[in-house]
C-alpha cells in the first residue's frame, strides 16, 4: 500500500507544473484523495480536495482560480495542475489518502523561484 508522488521541481514565477501520485495495494476509486503542503518552518498545510469520483473538489483560498486537482481511476493516478505559480508555493507536496486509515505519500518538491 503506498503512494508516490512525482513531478516536482524547480520553476519560474507565473509557471506552470503537473503534480501526479500514483497508488497502489488499495482500491483507489473508493477514497477520496487530496494534496497538501509543507514549506519550511510552517505546518503542513490543505491544498485540495477531490472526492472518489472525481465530481466533488474543494481548494485552500491561496490556490483557488491558479491550480486544479483531477483524477483518473483507470490509472490509480491524482494529478495537481499548478498554474500561475508564486514564490510562495514553495513547499514540499504530498497526496492523501482518505478515509479512517489514511495514507501520505513520501513527497515531492516544487521550488518557485527566478
Amino acid at each position: 500500500v503506498q503512494l508516490v508522488e512525482s513531478g516536482g521541481g524547480l520553476v519560474q514565477p507565473g509557471g506552470s507544473l503537473r503534480l501526479s501520485c500514483a497508488a497502489s495495494g488499495f482500491t483507489f476509486s473508493s477514497y477520496p484523495m487530496s494534496w497538501y503542503r509543507q514549506a519550511p518552518g510552517k505546518e503542513r498545510e490543505f491544498v485540495a480536495g477531490i472526492s472518489s469520483t472525481g465530481w466533488r473538489t474543494d481548494y485552500a483560498d491561496s490556490v483557488k482560480g491558479r491550480f486544479s486537482i483531477s483524477r483518473d481511476n483507470a490509472k490509480n493516478t491524482v494529478y495537481l495542475q499548478m498554474d500561475s505559480l508564486k514564490p510562495e508555493d514553495t513547499a514540499v507536496y504530498f497526496c492523501k489518502k482518505g478515509g479512517t486509515r489514511p495514507l501520505w505519500g513520501q513527497g515531492t518538491q516544487v521550488t518557485v523561484s527566478s
